[in-house]
């Protein structure tokens, strides 16, 4: 496949699509009503089309200003290492960087699944151990 096969469009994710790839790329079951409510704080989403087949997306949650980070990068995994996450990282990154003011920062962090780290430092991501150390803590 070629990526000028694929359609982007800049747009969050219906709770459907976002369950749907979700899924398929094994993360697990998702609740549909925390979907909803979690894509309706999104700033800016990305789904990719290969046709009429839902193939990729990603989207930038924050707070719109100053912080920034992309989650949720998910390719079918029939249609990866086609190019589909870069372009979808792409016009992620572009967004936040539209949003910085000219005097500021746009922080823009993500959280990289294992193996995957080589993928992101190539746009400029980085692991900044030991000097900081990125956490977090899950409520069930």
């Amino acid at each position: 496949m070629i990526p000028s096969a694929y359609t982007y469009l800049e747009r969050i994710p219906s709770a459907d699509e976002h369950r749907a790839l979700w899924e398929a790329v094994g993360w697990g079951p998702l609740d549909a009503r925390m979907a909803v409510a979690s894509l309706a704080n999104t700033l800016h989403g990305v789904v990719v089309y290969h046709g009429e087949q839902l193939v990729g997306m990603g989207r930038m949650v924050g707070d719109g200003a100053m912080y920034f980070y992309i989650q949720d990068v998910a390719v079918l995994p029939e249609h990866q290492r086609q190019g589909i996450g870069r372009g979808v990282l792409e016009r992620l990154i572009r967004y936040a960087q539209s949003r910085r003011s000219p005097e500021g920062l746009a922080f823009t962090g993500l959280f990289a699944a294992e193996g995957t780290e080589a993928f992101y430092e190539a746009f400029g991501f980085r692991n900044h151990t030991p000097g900081m150390t990125g956490m977090f803590t899950v409520y069930e």
